[in-house]
């Protein structure tokens, strides 16, 4: 019988290798958490600029917390983030993950150029395009609407979320396509009845990745909604500054509800980023 060789571990790293590794995972490990641990200490104080840092607090005050759901009625606008967030993420996802089944999978004429200008939209920067789709948005009447984010949420990160998926339906084998066919399927039902289950992984860590991009976006949140009713979490964040003062206890325990969700979401699909990262698309 043939033998398989054993896997890997860290134990069987040479010494150097292993210190190394160890002291990359403590560099990332301690730039992601020291700004989470400065921030919930920071919303824990009555004052936060009267003792900076990572000074344990006086006394624990969560009055920024009441505030946010008492007086801010936070829960509301989570509703219209996750409303944008969700409806956008379901249109892109739907909509990329069928084009980019057809660049990776068929050959057509001008397939190349197709490529190149889905991916050159992941370096046109958010400002440069602030006339041309707020004009739009304008013309459409849909200024001051969520119907608006809606739309730029579904047309932006489309490069990630194409590239994530197409990389994962080139791993799946071509023999299933072969064998739908024979069976009588179309290019739709073999997309959606072969295809698309063996790329879940891959396709939810496109709508993950899309989700946590536009429940954090600021930008056009601020810009295209002005009704306060309508703002989305970030976009509320702006309230908590005015000209004349910063109510920074209540701005950072907001904060810290509103990354609450994202850091969620993540540890409930993170074995669909761990899928999909490690590229096995088919199991012998």
């Amino acid at each position: 019988m043939k033998k398989f060789k054993k896997e890997k571990t860290v134990k069987d790293m040479p010494i150097g290798t292993k210190i190394f590794t160890y002291l990359c995972l403590i560099w990332a490990l301690t730039v992601s958490l020291v700004p989470l641990i400065w921030l919930v200490l920071s919303s824990l104080k009555k004052d936060p600029m009267a003792r900076p840092g990572f000074q344990l607090p006086d006394s624990i005050c969560i009055d920024g917390y009441i505030s946010t759901f008492r007086d801010l009625h936070v829960l509301r606008y989570f509703g219209n983030s996750l409303f944008v967030a969700g409806m956008s993420v379901l249109i892109s996802v739907v909509m990329i993950s069928m084009s980019a089944y057809v660049v990776a999978r068929m050959e057509f004429r001008g397939k190349a150029l197709v490529n190149i200008l889905l991916y050159s939209t992941m370096f046109i920067p958010a400002t440069a395009l602030t006339y041309p789709v707020y004009n739009l948005i304008n013309n459409l009447h849909l200024y001051d609407t969520r119907a608006a984010l809606i739309l730029i949420y579904s047309c932006s990160g489309i490069a990630v979320s194409f590239f994530v998926i197409k990389n994962y339906y080139n791993n799946i084998p071509r023999e299933l396509e072969e064998a739908a066919r024979i069976d009588g399927c179309g290019y739709f039902q073999t997309w959606l009845m072969v295809i698309f289950p063996i790329a879940r992984p891959g396709i939810m860590t496109a709508a993950v990745l899309a989700f946590l991009n536009n429940w954090n976006e600021y930008y056009w949140a601020s810009l295209v909604l002005i009704t306060r009713e309508k703002l989305t979490v970030p976009a509320l964040l702006s309230t908590f500054t005015t000209s004349f003062n910063t109510n920074y206890n209540g701005l950072f325990s907001a904060m810290v509800v509103i990354i609450l969700p994202p850091v969620v979401l993540y540890c409930i699909f993170s074995k669909f980023f761990v899928e999909a990262l490690s590229g096995g698309a088919v199991k012998g």
